[in-house]
């Protein structure tokens, strides 16, 4: 039986790792993967979803008025699908991830969606809003804090490494950019 999995995380937790891992799983088996990534994040290329430690895959690019659905019903006419990968998976619409569920449903082909679960203000994405709701089940990769709790939040950095409280929900960005925290050192950074 299919199903939708979300793997989420905060950053730096080997989310994009994971779902190589898991796509090579496939391959090695003679399967089919169709991987899918966000296009606004192109830091590794366009259509290129990599992780940190140098592992990297072409993918589809996505963006908020894709019809992933649409996509793997025309892929499936041409090839076998055996399984569909989202990289940031929190930058889907409330839309596609229903799309998602029609795919699981409708085609019987399992999706695993990897994404962040909040933004760097502790506020749900869209994306992870209705994964969190629709998922058939869901999966908590985990990190760990400086302090060495688990990591479950984000904060988004300056330049300076001073946590910026405001901004625009999605921006782009590696170790530069956010750093994984516990809930304690989150309040901490974000409520001074």
């Amino acid at each position: 039986m299919a199903k939708l999995y979300f793997n989420y995380s905060t950053m730096n937790a080997g989310k994009s790792t994971t779902l190589l891992q898991s796509s090579f799983n496939y391959q090695e088996r003679g399967m089919r993967p169709f991987l899918f990534t966000a296009a606004i994040d192109d830091r590794y290329g366009v259509g290129k979803i990599a992780s940190r430690i140098g592992l990297q895959s072409e993918a589809r690019l996505f963006s908020a008025d894709t019809n992933l659905y649409d996509i793997v019903v025309t892929e499936t006419r041409n090839h076998p699908v055996d399984c569909v990968m989202i990289d940031e998976a929190q930058f889907l619409t409330k839309e596609q991830v229903f799309q998602l569920t029609e795919i699981t449903d409708k085609l019987k082909i399992p999706v695993l969606a990897y994404g962040l679960r909040t933004d760097f203000q502790g506020n749900l994405f869209e994306g992870s809003q209705y994964l969190l709701a629709w998922a058939d089940e869901l999966r908590e990769l985990k990190t760990i804090c400086h302090c060495g709790k688990k990591a479950t939040m984000v904060i988004r950095v300056n330049e300076d490494g001073q946590p910026v409280r405001e901004g625009a929900q999605k921006e782009i960005g590696g170790n530069d950019r956010y750093v994984a925290l516990c809930r304690l050192h989150f309040k901490e950074a974000v409520h001074k």
